[in-house]
């Protein structure tokens, strides 16, 4: 089971013309709408595309750096 996974919205919310997508959290509309009714996985699927996304235009930042701990919970991996 994933832990609650949180809105990646920073409150600038703007779409640029150009790509859809939102200058603050780079979700296209799509994403933003379906948010609030995704289950955990939909929105680690959701998470980890922005993570490519921030990556592709060279926006990173420590949290893009350190291995993900959802990633094991996902794939069964027990906790120690």
């Amino acid at each position: 089971m994933l832990p609650e996974i949180p809105t990646p919205c920073v409150g600038i919310c703007r779409i640029d013309p150009a790509s859809g997508l939102c200058e603050g959290c780079m979700r296209t509309l799509s994403e933003i709408s379906t948010w609030g009714a995704a289950s955990n996985q939909q929105r680690l699927e959701i998470v980890q595309r922005l993570r490519e996304r921030r990556r592709a235009r060279g926006i990173t930042s420590a949290a893009d750096q350190r291995p993900r701990r959802r990633g094991r919970v996902a794939i069964g991996r027990a906790r120690v």
